[in-house]
C-alpha cells in the first residue's frame, strides 16, 4: 500500500544535544495528543467510513502522522544522541533512561506510557470526524505550547512545520465532515436511527 521514502517529510538537523528539550517533544510520539495516537486513529476509523472520498482523507492524513511519528523521534534521538551519565542524571533524564537508555519508547512529557485508551475510534461517522477535528486541534495546542518552552531554532524549525499541518489536517477534516453531511442516510447512527428517533 505504501511506498516509503527513505527520507524525513522535513530535515532534522539538531547539532546540540538536550535532553530538558527531549522530555519535553516526546510527548508528541507517546502523549495523549501525539503522532503515534494520531496516526492509529485514523488509519483504523477508514475502515468503516461509508464515503470513499472521506476514506481517502483519512488514510492520507493518518499515513502523514507516521511521518510526523519519524519526525518527532529523529528531534528526541539527536537532543539524546550520546549523553554522558553526568548530563542525564543532570538534566532530569535518568528516570526515562533506567528503563529505556536512549532508545525510544512512547510516553507523555508527563511520563505517562502510551494507551490507546486516549484516543476514540467509534465507528459513527460524524462521531470520529468530530474526534478527528478535535485531535488536530490538540496537536496543535500542544505544539503552541512545546513553541512557548523551546527556543533552539533547530528544534522550532521542524516543531513549526509540524503546527502547520495540524492546522491543515483540520481544515481537511472540516472538509470531510461537509463531504458527510451531505451524504447521511441510515448508514450514519447519528443522522436516522428509527429506534432512538421515532417515539411510538
Amino acid at each position: 500500500m505504501w511506498n516509503y521514502e527513505k527520507r524525513l517529510q522535513f530535515p532534522v538537523k539538531i547539532t546540540q544535544t538536550n535532553p530538558e528539550i527531549a522530555q519535553v517533544i516526546i510527548t508528541q510520539y507517546g502523549g495523549p495528543d501525539g503522532e503515534l495516537s494520531a496516526s492509529m486513529r485514523y488509519l483504523a476509523q477508514r475502515y468503516t467510513m461509508p464515503y470513499n472520498s472521506v476514506t481517502g482523507i483519512l488514510t492520507d492524513i493518518g499515513t502523514e502522522e507516521l511521518a510526523h511519528f519519524e519526525m518527532i523521534c529523529s528531534i528526541v534521538y539527536q537532543l539524546t544522541k550520546n549523553l554522558t551519565p553526568e548530563e542525564i542524571e543532570k538534566s532530569g533524564f535518568d528516570k526515562y533512561y533506567v528503563d529505556h537508555t536512549l532508545a525510544l519508547w512512547p510516553q507523555a512529557a508527563a511520563g505517562i506510557p502510551f494507551n490507546a485508551c486516549e484516543f476514540q475510534s467509534k465507528g459513527d461517522v460524524i462521531t470520529d470526524l468530530m474526534e478527528d477535528m478535535a485531535a488536530e486541534q490538540k496537536a496543535r495546542t500542544t505544539y503552541d505550547n512545546i513553541l512557548r518552552l523551546v527556543k533552539d531554532p533547530e528544534v522550532c524549525e521542524p516543531i513549526r512545520f509540524l503546527r502547520e499541518r495540524e492546522v491543515v489536517h483540520f481544515q481537511r477534516f472540516g472538509e470531510a465532515l461537509r463531504i458527510a453531511q451531505e451524504n447521511l442516510d441510515s448508514r450514519n447512527f447519528y443522522a436516522f436511527n428509527p429506534e432512538f428517533d421515532i417515539r411510538s
